[in-house]
């Protein structure tokens, strides 16, 4: 099972990150390249504390929604789930600025996550609930594979 825990699959993303460019398009969703830099750098900096983005609240406990999305073979809906207001680009997440730059932040985001340590991150996810270490590590290898599909990397 893929986590961002492994230096290997890290290796994999950075590869891939590298690959997307600003006229990348999009194969679904409402992202550009450059969006979807700045919504993987915002979610790592939050789900690190960093400050710079506040946490939404926790979501009531949903361990089969969080087991279906994290374990099982299904494969993330393409169709857009709500973004959370500081994460999102069209609203208070951060807005593309110079492309080489946003993809520095995404990559340094990934492995930001890898290394973090098991109490780095939020007790919570917003729509999981609870959410022990490997989660959010399973979490960050498939967010951010699901956004590399979306631009075909």
């Amino acid at each position: 099972m893929k986590t961002i825990g492994n230096a290997r699959v890290v290796a994999d993303l950075v590869a891939r990150l590298e690959r997307v460019g600003p006229q990348s398009e999009r194969r679904w969703g409402t992202l550009s390249a450059a969006e979807m830099l700045c919504h993987l750098a915002d979610c790592s900096g939050s789900l690190l504390a960093s400050g710079a983005r506040p946490a939404s609240p926790g979501a009531k406990g949903r361990p089969l929604l969080k087991w279906i999305a994290l374990y099982s073979p299904i494969p993330w809906p393409k169709a857009k789930i709500r973004t959370r207001p500081e994460v999102d680009p069209h609203d208070r997440g951060s807005r593309p600025g110079a492309f080489e730059r946003d993809r520095a932040r995404a990559i340094e985001g990934v492995r930001a996550l890898a290394g973090a340590p098991a109490d780095a991150f939020p007790a919570t996810h917003f729509m999981f609930g609870r959410m022990a270490a490997d989660d959010w590590r399973r979490w960050g290898y498939l967010h951010t594979d699901h956004h590399l599909r979306q631009f075909g990397a």
